[in-house]
């Protein structure tokens, strides 16, 4: 198996990372590592642009029905305000420290409803593909959502001011490549993502080289890249 390969590199990577290569394959990736350093590298690139995903996630509050139904569950009403102070004895012990397992259970049950009530988290990408050169420098990264393609030019790109960059869908059936669009020099640009993204099997996705504006006759002129997709 030829671990220096780009696409077989970065999708073991991304398992790495993601917690699904397990067991003596895990084992071996990890000698991998250290044995090469562009596989090394590659896995930092995962590592940061996952974690960075992560973080985009928002924090979900409780809508004030759930709070309601819990309130509802544990059976709370509300009492009358009084003015009279009643002492404590000493007498009743145990009746405190039945309020006290009561109080123990009350937390345990809210907290298992709270769980039971809270929204489950919908990540807004679902795919990820990274273009990479021969010499394994990242040079954009795509996150696929349900709608849109967010591209990122890295750093390491050096961009033509001749030239433009388009992104194409290879399919599997072999019909001819489509156009996604052209893609950012420089910073950040979100692209629709075509309904027939989802429709089709996709074998990877291509950069081209095309001169200033696209592709002029609807097709790659000069293929430099190509990423399969990772699915989270």
């Amino acid at each position: 198996m030829n671990y220096q390969s780009e696409d077989l590199k970065n999708a073991l990577a991304a398992e790495y990372v993601l917690g699904t290569l397990r067991g003596p394959a895990r084992q071996r990736f990890q000698k991998l590592m250290m044995q090469f350093p562009l596989i090394s590298d590659a896995t930092q690139t995962w590592e940061q642009h996952l974690n960075g995903l992560g973080q985009k996630i928002p924090p979900v509050t409780p809508d004030i029905v759930v709070w309601q139904r819990i309130e509802d569950q544990l059976g709370f009403v509300a009492q009358p305000t009084k003015t009279n102070v009643v002492a404590i004895t000493k007498s009743k012990p145990r009746i405190w420290q039945s309020i006290a397992g009561l109080a123990s259970a009350a937390a345990i049950v809210l907290a298992v409803l709270l769980f039971s009530f809270q929204p489950p988290l919908q990540p807004e990408v679902q795919q990820l593909a990274l273009m990479s050169n021969e010499q394994a420098d990242l040079l954009w990264a795509l996150e696929i959502g349900a709608d849109t393609i967010s591209v990122q030019a890295t750093k390491k790109l050096i961009a033509k001011s001749d030239a433009d960059y388009e992104l194409w869908i290879v399919a599997v059936d072999g019909r001819p490549p489509i156009s996604l669009g052209l893609l950012p020099k420089v910073g950040k640009l979100v692209l629709s993502k075509p309904q027939l993204f989802d429709q089709i099997e996709i074998a990877a996705l291509a950069v081209s080289l095309e001169p200033l504006g696209g592709s002029p006759n609807g097709s790659p002129t000069t293929v430099l890249y190509t990423s399969e997709l990772v699915i989270l």
